[in-house]
């Protein structure tokens, strides 16, 4: 990693991961492979900004710990890709075993209590309705297209839609760790 650390994927330490790593690696990581509009790929660190919006107009009240699970859930992507969906299927069980030991990794780096289910399937809503918005407003989907996939979404607010302008990787990395460091202010 840039920051010095060596981070062994099979085997990830908590104290080899570190938050700018993670930034740095996903703003430079594009969603839907690169295939959107605009003049700069969308990121995943965008995308965790997005979805870290869409969670707390879902669930209003949300702890700022619950905020930055909506926020690293993508966390893992910064050293494997954003790999899409039936690509893992088709990797099989060997890419997800990856993907959850990380998490794991990160989740004790930052303090992160496993998710309740019902948190698990909040997070999952809100990267769903991320997906629908990316895939109408960047990725060439139409509504009902994409609604077939990932769901119609309810009303999304003002906050959530802001974000959904594809950034350069500078910005998307700056305001990911700006966010990441209000949320995690304190702990």
């Amino acid at each position: 990693m840039l920051s010095g650390r060596r981070l062994d994927l099979l085997d990830p330490s908590p104290q080899d991961i570190e938050i700018a790593d993670i930034a740095h690696g996903l703003a430079r990581v594009a969603r839907w492979n690169g295939q959107t509009a605009g003049p700069h790929a969308f990121s995943v660190a965008q995308h965790a900004l997005l979805v870290e919006a869409l969670g707390a107009d879902l669930a209003p009240g949300r702890s700022r710990m619950q905020r930055l699970e909506f926020l690293l859930h993508d966390a893992p992507e910064y050293v494997i890709g954003d790999i899409i969906s039936p690509f893992k299927a088709a990797i099989g069980p060997s890419y997800k075993s990856v993907e959850l030991r990380l998490m794991a990794a990160i989740r004790r780096r930052f303090g992160l209590a496993e998710p309740t289910e019902e948190e698990g399937r909040l997070v999952k809503r809100a990267d769903a309705v991320a997906a629908y918005l990316e895939a109408t407003r960047l990725a060439g989907f139409s509504e009902e297209e994409a609604g077939t996939i990932f769901g119609h979404p309810d009303e999304t607010g003002p906050e959530a839609l802001a974000l959904i302008e594809p950034w350069p990787i500078a910005e998307a990395q700056s305001r990911f760790l700006d966010r990441f460091q209000s949320l995690s202010h304190g702990f």
